[in-house]
């Protein structure tokens, strides 16, 4: 189900958002100037965590309310075991586990991922949900099943000792052999009112309800990472689900004019038109540890205003240096530093 009976106000229609290009391109944002964070409706400056929190809340509402964004699946999910294989002191299993509910008896929907954990286990470990990219639809890659240029994150993320779930996109499972563009299509149709988006969010959250029913895994130590597609979902997640307490987003695109975020399967074009800005879903995270990270492409030197914009935010809870941006200035593709950088960043924080 989605959302209902949330009201809220488009407003600051005027900050020149209408700009957009190519669904598919990625393009450069006009310089903008981000409307600070720590002022509240009267216009007087917040200085306390307690009255952040109350912003904090209108703006999570505000959001969720634009997504459309669904009810949890109240279910544990029981993961039925396609396939397994022991690999390099790693147990690698491809599973299958109810996503949406079903209604009235119907059976719900069915989602694909893979689950990496150490062969041995003498305590429980960190938890993280990896989540692909655009051109890793079978999570093939970052599980480690095929090599490529793809890095296969999740994979050398068991072999350091995390438990590690990697969820399918819903781009493409049972899309019936649709393109990812109809997909979407065929979603918000059978959602109406809900966002692409807000289907990702579900799924990325269903992805930690996975993490949590297992025996082996710490509740309280679980992160979420991604690169391109998957570092979107990641940033999502780690905004808007309390029990993500790490987050690493890599190229992404931070800011709506950085990437592709107007695309019907992710905000939709009337994200130009909606008046609020990424800096406020990044300061829903405060005061997790959030690295962002760029190449110059989607995310780099052009992301660091919202960086700076949701610093006072973590400055509130004495965590500045819990958000940060790297910029290995190398493109689109996660190079080799974006592995260490991922890696020490988990360890440095759920270990």
């Amino acid at each position: 189900m989605r959302r209902k009976d949330f009201l809220f106000t488009l407003g600051a229609a005027g900050l020149g958002l209408g700009v957009s290009g190519p669904a598919n391109a990625l393009f450069q944002e006009s310089p903008l100037q981000l409307p600070p964070l720590l002022i509240n409706d009267q216009g007087s400056s917040i200085q306390t965590i307690g009255d952040w929190l109350e912003k904090r809340a209108v703006i999570r509402e505000r959001w969720l309310a634009y997504l459309g964004a669904m009810e949890q699946n109240p279910n544990i999910p029981v993961l039925r075991i396609l396939k397994e294989e022991r690999v390099s002191g790693l147990i690698r299993q491809y599973v299958a586990y109810e996503g949406e509910p079903g209604r009235e008896g119907e059976p719900g929907s069915t989602v694909y991922g893979y689950l990496l954990k150490p062969e041995k286990i003498q305590e429980k470990l960190p938890g993280v949900v990896a989540l692909h990219s655009t051109s890793d639809t079978q999570m093939l890659h970052i599980a480690g099943v095929r090599e490529g240029k793809i890095v296969p994150f999740g994979y050398r993320l068991a072999q350091q000792g995390f438990v590690v779930f990697c969820p399918q996109n819903f781009l493409w499972h049972q899309n019936e052999g649709r393109h990812w563009e109809a997909q979407a299509a065929h979603y918000i149709k059978t959602h109406p009112g809900s966002r692409g988006m807000a289907k990702m969010l579900f799924d990325a959250r269903r992805a930690v309800d996975v993490l949590q029913s297992l025996e082996e895994v710490d509740s309280s130590r679980i992160g979420a990472m991604g690169h391109s597609l998957g570092a979107k979902e990641a940033f999502y997640l780690g905004a808007f689900d309390e029990r993500v307490q790490v987050i690493v987003s890599n190229e992404g695109g931070i800011g709506i004019h950085m990437s592709n975020w107007d695309a019907l399967w992710y905000l939709g074009k009337e994200i130009h038109q909606f008046g609020h800005l990424h800096h406020e879903v990044l300061a829903l995270a405060a005061p997790k540890p959030f690295l962002l990270i760029g190449g110059d492409s989607a995310d780099g030197e052009q992301s660091r205003p919202y960086i700076e914009a949701v610093k006072p935010v973590y400055a509130l809870y004495g965590s500045k240096e819990n958000l940060q941006l790297r910029n290995h200035g190398q493109g689109h593709s996660a190079a080799p530093v974006t592995e260490t950088w991922t890696y020490d960043w988990m360890k440095d924080h759920l270990s």
